[in-house]
């Protein structure tokens, strides 16, 4: 921590004021708490979160993430992009197997692929992260809301 002594001129009453400036970033840093605020909304069935995803999705993005971890098929899609603490959490019970799906919105249905090669269907890339703590959030309170 560095401690600065600063002497100031009060122009109002002509006094001088010892102030005491401390850089606290680092330790504020390391000690603040998040309050993350999740928002959810389930679905019956893979398809449908995929049909809902393909919606939400930019013009010609085709290529979209999808996770797969601690047995829910998700998408956490941030509400507050500038705070970061306020989340929507789209998801189904499963587990997705495969790296790349290719969905026809059409016929409502996915299937394994190796490569995403045609630009009228809808590509999933299943992440299966290891760890991920903003999901681990999200799973803790949705399963308290359950209970």
């Amino acid at each position: 921590m560095c401690n600065v002594k600063k002497n100031k001129l009060d122009k109002s009453s002509h006094q001088h004021t010892n102030i005491i400036y401390s850089d606290h970033r680092l330790l504020y840093k390391t000690c603040k708490i998040l309050a993350m605020d999740f928002e959810f909304e389930e679905f019956e069935s893979t398809e449908d979160i995929f049909i809902a995803m393909s919606t939400m999705a930019p013009p010609m993005k085709n290529v979209l993430p999808i996770n797969s971890y601690k047995g829910y098929i998700f998408s956490i899609i941030p509400l507050t992009p500038a705070s970061g603490n306020s989340y929507l959490m789209i998801y189904v019970k499963g587990k997705l197997d495969g790296k790349l799906l290719e969905f026809d919105m059409n016929l409502k249905k996915f299937k394994n692929v190796e490569t995403a090669e045609r630009s009228d269907k809808i590509y999933f890339a299943v992440l299966t992260p290891k760890s991920n703590t903003i999901a681990d959030a999200a799973i803790k309170t949705l399963e308290k809301k359950s209970i």
